[in-house]
Order: C-alpha cells, then sequence, then structure tokens
C-alpha cells in the first residue's frame, strides 16, 4: 500500500506596521527597562515579513497541494489588509487588550488563516520576521 507524499508550500508576504510594548500593571520606568526603545511613547515600527506554511497531498487532478493564488488572497484578506499601516494597540480589534509583542501578532495570524483553509490543507508554520536579528516560528 502506497502513502501519499505530504509536501509543504510556503507563501511570502509583507506588511509595515506600528506598536508600543508597554504593560500598565507596571511603572514607566519598568517599561522603559523591560522593552527598551520598543516602550517609546510615540510608538515605533516595523517593516513585517511573513511566510506561511501549509501542509498536503498534491490533488491529482492540478499536482497543487493547494493553488498559491487562494492562498494568497487569504493571507491578503485576512493578515495584510488587516495589520498593514495600521497601529496594532490602536486600530485591530483582537490586538487592542494584548500586548502586541510578535509572539502575540503571529497568534493571531494563525489563526485568521487556519480557518479559512481548504478541506485537506494543514497549516504547519508561519515565519514572522520583525527585523533582520529578529523573527517568531509558530507551528500552532
Amino acid at each position: 500500500m502506497s502513502t501519499k507524499p505530504i509536501l509543504y508550500i510556503s507563501r511570502h508576504a509583507h506588511f509595515n506596521a506600528a506598536h508600543k510594548l508597554f504593560n500598565s500593571n507596571f511603572d514607566e520606568k519598568w517599561n522603559d527597562e523591560t522593552f527598551g526603545p520598543c516602550a517609546n511613547k510615540n510608538w515605533h515600527g516595523h517593516n513585517f515579513e511573513l511566510i506561511v506554511t501549509v501542509k498536503g497531498s498534491p490533488n491529482p487532478d492540478t499536482g497543487f497541494v493547494m493553488d498559491l493564488k487562494v492562498l494568497s488572497k487569504i493571507i491578503k484578506e485576512e493578515v495584510t489588509e488587516v495589520l498593514d499601516h495600521k497601529n496594532l494597540n490602536l486600530d485591530v480589534p483582537a490586538l487592542k487588550d494584548v500586548l502586541p509583542s510578535i509572539e502575540h501578532i503571529v497568534i493571531f495570524i494563525w489563526g485568521q488563516i487556519k480557518v479559512h483553509l481548504p478541506e485537506g490543507v494543514e497549516l504547519h508554520k508561519i515565519h514572522l520576521r520583525e527585523t533582520n536579528n529578529n523573527f517568531v516560528e509558530y507551528y500552532g
């Protein structure tokens, strides 16, 4: 008995957003010591790079695990249009009561994408890069 191969395909996107890391349970000194310039009262921004990886078996009719145009549309509608050129603390209702660290942002993105994937396709990983040196990978 042969098994279907599982393949991983990825789509790259980007968005720009501002945020501030500040925990109101603590004073300004604690926030400055903990978050440094990321606690700037006037916010700061990033050019986020996003790589979404899904997995599944190729459809025998198309050869695709998933049509990458469909994945691109999901990312655009559910992530980039929601986050691009936004203040993550103020403009994104789902992040309003969450400290919008890169870790919380990637968890939010996972939830935005996962529910829109076609049957037989699973979200495998999201890679979110905040700077050249700082990124997170999330496997759900």
